[in-house]
């Protein structure tokens, strides 16, 4: 064995064993058990989401809430292991009030990381009162085990409720609840700006998103795309050969590109009509997907509950983050979706593969969302992590394998183009408003101590 290979064996051996000795929390369940049952729960927050038909935008925020409050829960019970330097990188600080928190000796870290997601999850979601049945589920489960003894479940229950109140008071002060008091937002009828598209014709969604507070971001301005190309359907035009590259490509699409638009559609507000009848199909969100993809990827690396953990809130916090400034980006400049353009210029008939989403075109957001996500893994588990992507077959869609994290981000970015709802440089831009937002992030916030196997912030 190569002498630094057998080095770094031996100080990761010494960790583990001085786990016990270091912590206030321990672990009972085996380590691929308990992983198991967190990605369970959240998978269990996920259908919530889908069932309540949670905005992009708005899913992203109830994943970094539930996730970090399950990333402090690991922070306070291993305090020599999981820094709390993530969440004191805040923009907008946030401190763990401890004073009033129940003994801590002897806490099942994973009982309490999952039963705090989910308590969580319970008040920010519109629905979320569901996700009672799961706490239920959660401790049958560990007492069929008899994991927590029966005098110590009440201290465990309070515990996690201390720590989600203390999180769901610092997601009251975000700037949600105000979004209801915002100017409502109205289409501006001018030539070349954003107007609702059918066959739903919703109205636009989440206008104000910029006002959200962000976590790691402290401003959005850096993070900002070029211009949009100039509205203008002079023929050959910049901007009218973006139309006409839509038109083209969709007309001619391969089996593979139909597969590769509608793996990644991801639009929660997907509506097919039948007679007078409008029917909604469950569709996961574009984080949801990336938070799915987090943990095919932590199971497949065999990562402990805490790493699980830490990576899923790095890659929510990405999230959430990113939406906030691709959403900025969306409504300044309030560009026309292809169905529009092109029904006005080439083709009255032209339909989309994928139904359009409601709200401006620039930048893409799953683009941005995905690049971010994408760079964030990569730092993780490297540039070659393989894996199978198997988040879309509980929606009916197939699996599909890739070589890499970056490259299923830049398939994401291009399915904008084969669905036929976004044009070339909203994807592309997209693309750039992404790396910039992950290069800041991975500069200030998740710098080399993310690499794989790492148990130290």
């Amino acid at each position: 064995m190569h002498r630094a290979t057998f080095i770094r064996l031996a100080f990761l051996v010494c960790l583990s064993l001085s786990w016990s000795l270091t912590s206030f929390g321990q672990r009972s369940l085996p380590q691929e058990d308990e992983v198991s049952l967190f990605l369970d729960n959240l998978f269990s927050a996920t259908d919530v989401m889908v069932t309540d038909v949670a905005a992009p935008t708005g899913a992203a925020r109830f994943y970094s809430y539930m996730l970090l409050g399950a990333y402090i829960v690991q922070s306070d019970l291993f305090p020599d292991h999981v820094s709390p330097t993530l969440y004191e990188g805040f923009t907008s600080p946030f401190e763990l009030e401890k004073e009033n928190l129940p003994i801590r000796d002897d806490l099942d870290a994973g009982f309490c990381s999952i039963y705090t997601l989910l308590e969580i999850g319970k008040a920010i979601m519109p629905s979320g009162k569901k996700l009672e049945k799961s706490q239920e589920l959660l401790l049958k489960t560990y007492q069929k085990k008899r994991i927590i003894p029966k005098k110590d479940i009440a201290r465990h229950i309070s515990y996690a409720e201390h720590i989600a109140a203390q999180v769901i008071s610092y997601a009251a002060e975000d700037g949600y609840r105000k979004l209801s008091a915002l100017k409502r937002y109205s289409p501006k009828n001018q030539p070349g700006t954003w107007y609702p598209t059918p066959p739903a014709y919703m109205a636009a969604i989440d206008p104000e998103w910029k006002t959200i507070r962000t976590f790691l971001l402290p401003s959005l301005e850096p993070f900002k795309p070029s211009p949009p190309k100039p509205y203008n359907l002079t023929e050959g035009s910049a901007f009218q050969l973006l139309v006409q590259e839509v038109y083209q490509v969709t007309s001619a699409l391969s089996e593979e590109q139909i597969l590769i638009a509608n793996f990644w559609d991801c639009n929660p507000f997907k509506v097919e009509y039948t007679g007078h009848m409008a029917i909604g199909l469950k569709k996961i969100s574009p984080g949801g997907h990336w938070i799915g993809i987090t943990g095919i990827a932590s199971q497949k690396a065999g990562l402990n509950l805490t790493e699980t953990i830490r990576v899923h809130t790095f890659v929510a916090l990405g999230l959430h983050d990113a939406f906030v400034s691709c959403w900025e980006e969306k409504y300044n400049s309030d560009r026309i979706r292809p169905i529009t353009a092109i029904n006005e210029s080439i083709d009255p008939s032209w339909q989309p593969l994928l139904q359009t989403p409601p709200f401006p075109e620039y930048t893409s957001g799953h683009s941005v969302i995905s690049r971010v996500s994408a760079r964030i893994l990569t730092a993780y588990f490297g540039d070659s992590f393989d894996f199978v992507d198997d988040s879309e077959v509980f929606f009916g869609l197939p699996e599909r394998s890739f070589q890499s994290f970056i490259q299923a981000a830049d398939e994401a970015a291009i399915s904008r183009l084969y669905g036929g709802i976004h044009f070339k440089d909203a994807i592309e831009e997209g693309v750039s408003q992404g790396d910039k937002i992950a290069d800041y992030m991975l500069q200030k916030h998740l710098p080399a101590r993310l690499q794989l196997g790492q148990l130290h912030d």
